[in-house]
């Protein structure tokens, strides 16, 4: 099977120079069929490889030398095993889902720009790809990279708005913070092993001492903040809703943010050699999913309440590898991209019958006009609330049951955070599709549901939210946890979490309970009276989301601006510029002067000559008189 390993990113890449190259010349339709089938065709190939690893296990293939300088060695090549081949089919699974999806909710962009869109679709889904298929970090560099670059690229695809232009700017830059930890870790890592191969890390990680082992795993940790929207670097993350429904969708389900964990999780062996990291792995990922989940509470935005979401949920997937459940993590990883894509497509047929409205408070009542809409959105909220059986249930108690182990501190506020999750999803559900429909009369006069290539997704993604998670049923419950089996050989430092049965039967009630609780209350509030005035008190700092970007925009942004300022117009304006102007100035002033000596006038010419030759005459005869009178003064 190693033959084919190549063409699971190549198709993608072709995809990219058909649709980029042919943006203007191939239809609308030609496009939307290049831009799926290549994704399909991933994932076909895809699927092909994890039944191989299954059957057979791990390989490495390996193309060319990419880099050979010295003593360092790193090549171009790709490892295929349980971990990459899991999140291959992720990837080119719901990436494909998002594809069909596409053709026809951008359907009214212009041939070129619908050409343009899908070309970055591809190129997103080859960089992910590029990304978990690396056999080292520098080949995950490059990938980590590339997903950076489509994600400014497709948060401003409708770039002649200037808001648009300054999220994508954003993400960029937060991610670019990020970025650089992450290259520090990988230089550190070549410095002190000579390699960045995982298999030669991860065998030599115990010749590290425990500083470098520190330092490296909490610089990767800055790369992943970054990528995976966490304290302090998550502020990128909602204002990338900028881009179009179906990228929002990419981003927070099947490619970038996931880098993150994909990434700790692919170097669990260095990252549970350091207990300080792993403390701040889990402090940070409960602070992020508490955070977030508040400022979810008091969003108005159908996509906003869902970004922050996304966030809130990573934050317990950093949780649960801070506490040593890489596998929980993984698993929530997986299940969050059924219910997060559903539920991300399911607010785009929202918003696509709405008229590009946004604003869940002139919503309500759309239960009869979007019934596939309706239902499907409803099992997503479920599924993300962690109601059993759906796939949510099962892999966020597994993340909770491993923090209660480490510390019931952990627990207790990640119960918290769930109770919010449940509380802030169904406030969206109530608002959005119970009670009476509060937009215009021409709104409601064109109320539909979406076309089949919108709602086929939808489908298939509700079927995956509500069973998605029987392939990791804890023995407690009577199941075997496949997805754990299947990933030991490449999470090797798994930490069990013993707990008595009865102790874990109770968590689980309290879990289900306090979520069911917060779900009944949600509904009944905000079907019957939606919140339709401007939050105040309390309501107003949530949702103004902490006042963060304003405070960043602040201290960093406004300093960096202002300094900026005084460099163009000190530094660079009097400074640099009037050094270098002040060599012209100079020269035009000379030669201003020296003109003047081009009277015209033979008389003044022959002048000069006369009193020429007299100067040389002199030095001549006096055999050098002037230049020792000269030397006599000096």
């Amino acid at each position: 099977m190693n033959k084919i390993v190549y063409l699971v990113p190549l198709f993608p890449l072709i995809g990219f120079l058909i649709n980029g190259l042919g943006r203007k010349s191939l239809s609308k339709s030609l496009i939307g069929i290049i831009g799926s089938a290549t994704v399909l065709a991933s994932f076909i190939v895809s699927l092909v490889l994890f039944f191989d690893v299954k059957a057979h296990g791990a390989s490495i293939v390996d193309y060319f030398n990419f880099i050979n300088v010295d003593s360092l060695k790193v090549s171009f090549a790709f490892q295929i095993d349980a971990l990459s081949s899991l999140f291959l089919l992720i990837i080119t699974g719901v990436g494909f889902l998002i594809h069909v999806y596409s053709t026809a909710y951008m359907i009214d962009e212009e041939p070129q720009h619908y050409g343009r869109y899908f070309a970055y679709l591809n190129l997103f889904i080859f960089s992910m790809l590029l990304l978990v298929m690396g056999a080292n970090y520098v080949i995950m560099f490059i990938g980590w990279e590339g997903v950076g670059l489509c994600s400014y690229l497709l948060i401003g695809f409708w770039f002649k708005n200037d808001n648009f232009n300054y999220a994508a700017k954003k993400a960029f830059v937060m991610n670019r913070i990020g970025d650089l930890g992450f290259l520090l870790a990988l230089f550190w890592l070549i410095q002190k092993l000579g390699t960045a191969n995982y298999a030669d890390v991860f065998a030599h990680a115990s010749s590290l001492s425990s500083f470098d082992v520190t330092a490296i795993t909490i610089l990767l940790f800055v790369g992943a903040m970054g990528k995976s929207a966490q304290i302090p670097l998550y502020t990128w993350l909602p204002d990338a809703m900028a881009g179009p429904t179906p990228v929002s969708a990419l981003i927070h389900a099947a490619t970038m943010v996931t880098a993150g964990i994909y990434m700790i999780a692919r170097s669990n062996v260095l990252y549970s050699m350091s207990e300080v990291t792993m403390n701040l792995v889990a402090i940070i990922g409960l602070a992020t999913a508490l955070f977030s989940a508040t400022i979810a509470l008091k969003q108005n935005d159908i996509k906003k309440v869902l970004a922050y979401s996304t966030v809130s949920q990573l934050g317990y997937m950093f949780l649960g590898l801070g506490v040593g459940a890489y596998t929980g993590a993984v698993f929530h990883v997986m299940t969050h991209a059924f219910f997060k894509a559903l539920l991300f497509l399911a607010a785009g047929s929202v918003i696509h019958a709405m008229h590009h409205e946004q604003d869940i408070r002139k919503m309500g009542g759309l239960k009869k006009h979007l019934p596939i809409t309706h239902i499907t959105f409803l099992l997503g909220c479920i599924a993300i609330s962690g109601i059993p059986p759906f796939s949510g249930f099962f892999s966020k108690d597994e993340i909770l049951a491993a923090a209660f182990a480490k510390n019931p501190i952990y627990w207790g506020l990640g119960v918290a955070g769930a109770a919010m999750t449940a509380f802030y999803m169904f406030r969206l559900y109530a608002t959005t599709f119970l009670g009476t429909f509060r937009g215009t009369h021409d709104q409601e006069h064109h109320l539909h549901e979406s076309p089949a290539a919108m709602t086929i997704p939808l489908i298939i993604l509700a079927l995956l939210s509500v069973i998605g998670g029987f392939v990791g049923v804890p023995e407690i419950l009577g199941g075997h946890h496949e997805l754990r089996s299947f990933l030991s050989p490449v999470i090797t430092t798994e930490v069990e979490h013993h707990i008595e049965h009865s102790t874990e039967y109770l968590l689980m009630g309290i879990s289900v309970a306090v979520a069911a609780i917060a779900i009944i209350f949600a509904i009944n509030k905000f079907s019957k009276k939606p919140e339709l005035a401007e939050a105040t008190g309390f309501g107003k700092v949530l949702s103004n989301k902490w006042y963060v970007d304003e405070l960043y925009d602040t201290v960093f942004v406004r300093t960096t601006l202002a300094k900026g300022k005084f460099l163009k117009n000190i530094i660079e304006k009097n400074i640099i510029d009037g050094a270098v102007n002040g060599v012209g100035k100079l020269v035009n002033y000379s030669s201003r002067q020296l003109r003047l000596i081009q009277s015209g006038l033979v008389s003044g010419y022959i002048l000069f000559m006369v009193l020429a030759i007299i100067v040389v005459v002199l030095i001549w005869v006096n055999d050098g008189y002037i230049y020792k009178f000269f030397s006599t003064l000096f």
